[in-house]
């Protein structure tokens, strides 16, 4: 099943029939918002806004462990993120789409896993994840392709069939936040190979990675970063764009969801292995 996490602007799944609002309880604390379960073209899926219905959580405080658990316990094992950016390669124009293929982390104070050895949590369950909790095993994942290339593949044909501007691949830096950067940090981040910056796709997609779900980004370009762009940056330009965008979003994702196969074809799910300690 899939579950599909809104970034800022996306708080609700436009073209999602709703089956039921469902709130969960996880050993990592509480998800920013109920799960919100329904049906597009006959498929269940799961929504997740990640700030909360009322973006009441800044980026460095979302609960992305809380979130990606809940998710794992309604029965997801796929998830597209969907993420407002900045721009840094020039090539990229405001509302263009990326779709993301590797990332940078520059975060500081955030939980990045859920193996913490003899501090993780006891969990109920009975698979890998369960069992290596529950045995305190530290665990290394590999993230040597950290997006999914099925689902990548899929958002790559849906975006070509509609005749959007996009770009098949993108490297993400993601930065602590909740400020925007200053125009120094963007060029080391140019210089260093990121295409687009953002405050929330790490450590979202780590987390998935190690809960063996597979996971896929899709940005939306809200507009060129810091030191570009050449004004002042505010957060009313980047929920603007995200609204406008809104009619688009949707019909990528019921596209996305009628094309991707029920069984997964891809190694994401192998992710644990000879990963443990």
């Amino acid at each position: 099943m899939l579950g599909v996490i809104g970034g800022s602007g996306l708080y609700k799944l436009p073209g999602l029939k709703v089956i039921e609002e469902k709130e969960i309880d996880t050993p990592f604390g509480k998800p920013s918002s109920p799960l919100i379960i329904g049906e597009v073209k006959g498929k269940k899926i799961v929504f997740l806004a990640r700030h909360g219905k009322k973006h009441s959580y800044p980026p460095h405080l979302v609960p992305y462990r809380a979130n990606l658990w809940a998710l794992r316990e309604a029965g997801v094992n796929r998830v597209l993120g969907i993420f407002a950016v900045g721009g840094i390669n020039k090539l990229l124009l405001p509302g263009d789409f990326v779709i993301i293929h590797d990332f940078m982390d520059f975060t500081k104070m955030r939980k990045s896993t859920f193996y913490e050895g003899i501090y993780s949590p006891d969990v109920e369950g009975e698979d890998k994840v369960a069992k290596l909790l529950n045995e305190k095993k530290v665990v290394h994942i590999d993230v040597s392709s950290p997006y999914c290339p099925e689902m990548r593949s899929i958002l790559s044909e849906v975006l070509k069939e509609k005749g959007l501007r996009f770009h098949e691949k993108g490297v993400y830096a993601c930065t602590e936040g909740p400020r925007f950067e200053t125009p120094s940090e963007i060029k080391m981040l140019d210089r260093l190979g990121a295409d687009v910056v953002g405050m929330t796709g790490y450590p979202e997609v780590v987390l998935a990675r190690e809960l063996t779900m597979c996971y896929a980004g899709l940005c939306v370009v809200a507009n060129p970063a810091a030191g570009i762009a050449g004004y002042r940056l505010t957060s009313d330009e980047v929920i603007s764009l995200m609204k406008e965008k809104e009619d688009q979003v949707r019909d990528i994702l019921i596209s996305f969801i009628e094309k991707l196969p029920e069984e997964r074809g891809c190694e994401c799910e192998k992710v644990l292995e000879g990963a443990e300690v």
